[in-house]
């Protein structure tokens, strides 16, 4: 498993029915911003504070996203790459670090971390003599894409966030095609009181709307800008900031389930600067989340005005929508290995040992299907689960690998089952003309009794990809995590009697039976937990290289990027770019020729 799962973009549930509340879409209703939202000349200007209770409400509701926005970790320090990444390829750095090595970087793990490196490096520098190699008989890491009898499922990941990085990347790769996103006007739901709500998509129904009691509101949009407990002066976990902030039944109904959606994790143990950063952020930087906000808002649009018009090739993003590819998110992985070519993709290569060399570059042990083999290396990049990275560094590094063995990875199940059209009910959530459901699914509160994390509605999400045979509906239902470990004990027949049984009491019409099964896969481990302390644990694995003189290894992967199937796209076009500045400067200092860019 190289990288995430994501309901929520990248894994599980957080990006469907969670989605990018962050701000309330302040970047897209042009009908109610006010300029200086997007660019305020003072946080105190008179059209700012005629904004604030707008504000106030979109950021209560963007926290509802915390990191749904992103489906997992919100890098506060970079930006997307956006248009960068399309820029044309180099000529070519050519690197000699280690003059007598077989390669200037190897890439382990062939998951979209992965593959997003060795993609972009190879664009940017085709003269770097670059290898990816893959335990599996297959890339795409987490990604699990099936095709059978007539069915085409997720097993891991279902979506991602549509941001032009992965877009930009895709279109490199020859897929603009394929890219499919979903309608950006359907709903997610969240359970509450044994009724679907739908999350509020504007201002007018958030304030109407029964989401929230109005004290609750009340208490939410004071919080937002600025009447609350002061900062602690500590880490905070989520449900910490999130209550601070905006209420505890903003926490509950809001905020909580999109932890289970986006991590499967508990709310109380994740870091609020690790798992939701840039809502995090916002505090700090504007000593408000409103203000924050509108700070933000300002450095976002003056990044977008220093880069340019947008690249043409990617497709127009409205909305809250969520993406895939034609045929599945396998698409993605399989066409960048086939753009990097066969002889830079090696399957079913298992490390059984990494050393570092006197001359300061790697020689890497594989078993191969062709038998062993030593390559060496000017550097390498590990983007597998950190626990395999442990067992690979453990004779070279056991520092780092004891830093790395410290991240918790829970076990999550993925239960595709399809019924008839007709078996839903027609109230809470819409039903389609034939039968079936309308929308991107729905999320379920610890609270509320469900032991479902959450349901991705299939059929509909990427309906004009038929994914299912005709008269039926296939929905996609994650169940497990940090708090619901014992899902591991479970046989495929009582996982599905388990999310049959939720259905029946959310969507389906009484006394329907037991459905089809279309697919059941149990992660053991599924997603690292940005839990409290995650940062440090992060920096004592890097210090822990460091000290074993381990300079060249760069750890990729979604623990040290977040969860999101996009993100980890976008940290490894950021992590290409490390790498190829890395190979120029150890160029310079050995004295090789670096040709100008």
């Amino acid at each position: 498993m190289k990288n995430k799962f994501s309901f929520v973009d990248h894994g599980f549930l957080g990006r469907q029915v969670g989605t990018r509340l962050i701000m309330i879409r302040c970047q897209q209703r042009k009908s109610w911003r006010s300029p200086t939202v997007i660019q305020p000349s003072s946080s105190t200007s008179a059209t700012a504070a005629r904004a604030l209770p707008t504000m106030a409400l979109s950021v209560t509701l963007s926290a509802s996203a915390v990191a749904a926005s992103t489906g997992g970790r919100l890098n506060v320090k970079r930006t997307s790459p956006g248009r960068r990444a399309a820029r044309p390829a180099a000529r070519g750095l050519v690197v000699r670090v280690a003059a007598d090595s077989d390669y200037d970087a190897v890439v382990i793990g062939a998951g979209v971390s992965g593959l997003s490196t060795a993609f972009t490096l190879g664009r940017s520098s085709p003269g770097v003599r670059m290898l990816v190699t893959e335990a599996r008989d297959r890339v795409g890491g987490n990604i699990t894409t099936k095709n059978e009898n007539g069915y085409i499922w997720e097993e891991g990941p279902n979506s991602y966030q549509p941001g032009d990085a992965i877009l930009t990347v895709a279109c490199d790769a020859g897929m603009r095609d394929d890219i499919l996103l979903a309608d950006p006007n359907s709903d997610r739901y969240v359970l509450w009181d044994e009724e679907l709500r739908a999350l509020p998509k504007d201002i007018p129904t958030a304030v109407l709307g029964t989401f929230l009691t109005w004290p609750g509101k009340i208490r939410a949009g004071l919080g937002a800008i600025g009447i609350r407990p002061p900062p602690p002066g500590k880490e905070e976990s989520v449900k910490e900031f999130v209550s601070r902030n905006l209420g505890a039944e903003a926490f509950e109904r809001l905020i909580e389930p999109f932890c289970s959606g986006v991590y499967a994790g508990d709310p109380a143990a994740l870091s609020s600067v690790a798992a939701t950063g840039r809502v995090q952020r916002l505090e700090p930087l504007g000593g408000s989340l409103v203000f924050g906000a509108l700070k933000a808002q300002k450095e976002a649009y003056d990044a977008k005005k220093a880069k340019g018009p947008r690249d043409p090739r990617l497709p127009k993003v409205e909305g809250q929508t969520v993406g895939s590819f034609r045929g599945g998110l396998k698409t993605f992985p399989e066409g960048l290995a086939k753009a990097l070519g066969s002889e830079k993709v090696k399957l079913e290569w298992k490390v059984t040992k990494i050393a570092k060399r006197d001359d300061g570059s790697f020689a890497i042990t594989y078993d191969t299907p062709d038998g062993v083999k030593t390559i060496t290396t000017a550097t390498v990049v590990m983007t597998a689960p950190a626990y395999v990275t442990a067992d690979t560094v453990q004779d070279m590094a056991p520092d780092a690998a004891a830093s790395l063995r410290k991240f918790y990875y829970p076990p999550v199940a993925s239960v595709t089952v399809s019924y008839p059209e007709d078996s839903f009910r027609l109230d809470g959530t819409s039903a389609l003309p034939g039968g079936g459901l309308t929308g991107f699914g729905q999320l379920h509160p610890r609270s509320q009794g469900i032991r479902t994390l959450g349901t991705i509605y299939s059929s509909y999400l990427f309906k004009d990809d038929k994914r299912q045979p005709e008269g039926e509906f296939m929905i996609l239902n994650y169940i497990g995590g940090a708090r619901d470990t014992g899902i591991t004990e479970l046989s495929d027949e009582e996982l599905v009697k388990a999310v049959h049984e939720d259905a029946l009491k959310t969507i389906l019409k009484p006394g329907t039976p037991l459905p089809k099964v279309v697919g059941v896969k149990v992660w053991e481990k599924a997603i690292p937990q940005f839990n409290l302390g995650h940062l440090d644990v992060l920096a004592e694995a890097k210090a822990g290289l460091a000290k074993a003189g381990c300079d060249g290894l760069f750890l990729g992967g979604n623990y040290t990027a977040g969860v999101a199937l996009g993100r980890c796209v976008e940290f490894g076009v950021e992590q290409a770019k490390d790498l190829e500045a890395y190979l120029s400067k150890q160029s310079a200092k050995k004295g090789a020729s670096v040709p100008a860019r």
